[in-house]
């Protein structure tokens, strides 16, 4: 066929994005959404890929290929596990045949002149013999050759234009990643404020609880012996100590600035320590006996839900 069409069965053209240096580039989060659309055109066609993908808690590929390409499904899912680790991703892959190759019929001549001279032969030997028709010639096995593209050179070209796609789409999910990690390192940044704001009212709120304390256990127990007071208040006041809770969380706030600067997929790390962020912030809500940590709790806990719903989408 490539002497009929008068091409090289390799030729083709599409335009592949540069390759990201990693090695020199600092650890980027990475989106796990992301749409990415590449065109490979040869003399037979245009081959069409479209990549996307959203969240998901492992890697699950769906593909949709062509009939003529389908053997390439296999090689299509190792070019996409090795470059991504998490995410749901639909890849098509669209087939449009040149028109001029595919209205190309040949006239096999060659056929047609033996097939003539076979029905001349038959006319001589029985006169009723009806003459061929145009058609009844034109149907005969073998006289015309319709042609067909070279599935190896296709299928060449549709790998090479999906490392493209894959490109384009692991580059369209370092920046919506980025732009993640920034809201995220905005709302973490507020929260080390509020939990150093906490952290210097605690002193105070302890003091002002123990004395409130005091006063109401005099009230009710004018009886009670001093070092059964006592007792009963320290044992309150360890009840409501909110140090532990605070010193944990800051202690979390340094694991996820850790866990952003590390190279690979991160979300699931950084979905349990939204989990363990939650867990301190509900915490310290429910034990707080002064009014200004509790707000500090239930702030911590909006943007820790704001956190979460990002981290929902981080590789």
């Amino acid at each position: 066929m490539a002497d009929v069409l008068g091409f090289h069965p390799c030729r083709f053209r599409f335009t592949i994005p540069k390759p990201m240096n990693r090695a020199k580039s600092p650890p980027v989060t990475a989106s796990m959404t992301a749409f990415a659309r590449q065109e490979a055109v040869t003399q037979w066609g245009a081959l069409i890929w479209e990549l996307r993908s959203v969240n998901h808690r492992y890697l699950e590929i769906a593909l949709r290929l062509p009939e003529e390409l389908r053997a390439l499904e296999p090689r299509v899912r190792e070019l996409i596990n090795a470059r991504l680790a998490r995410g749901k991703v639909d890849g098509t892959l669209r087939f449009q045949p040149n028109e001029a190759v595919a209205d190309a019929i040949d006239l096999n001549e060659e056929q047609v002149q033996r097939l003539l001279v076979t029905a001349g032969h038959l006319r001589g030997l029985a006169v009723d013999v009806l003459p061929l028709r145009v058609i009844d010639i034109l149907r005969w096995p073998g006289v015309l050759k319709v042609s067909s593209p070279d599935i190896e050179g296709l299928g060449t070209a549709a790998l090479e234009a999906l490392k493209a796609a894959i490109e384009e789409l692991v580059e369209t999910r370092m920046r919506e990643g980025a732009r993640m990690q920034e809201f995220m390192g905005q709302r973490l940044a507020t929260m080390e404020q509020l939990t150093a704001k906490a952290k210097a009212l605690a002193p105070e709120a302890a003091q002002t609880f123990r004395v409130r304390l005091e006063g109401r256990l005099r009230e009710i127990k004018q009886q009670l012996e001093p070092a059964r007071l006592e007792q009963e208040i320290v044992l309150f006041a360890q009840k409501s100590d909110v140090t532990e809770e605070l010193d944990r969380l800051t202690a979390h706030f340094t694991e996820i600035r850790r866990v952003f600067d590390q190279p690979g997929p991160i979300g699931r790390r950084l979905d349990f320590l939204m989990q363990e962020l939650n867990r301190e912030a509900n915490t310290l809500a429910s034990k707080s006996t002064d009014t200004r940590l509790t707000n500090v709790g239930v702030e911590l806990k909006v943007l820790i839900e704001q956190m979460r719903e990002q981290v929902q989408n981080i590789e």
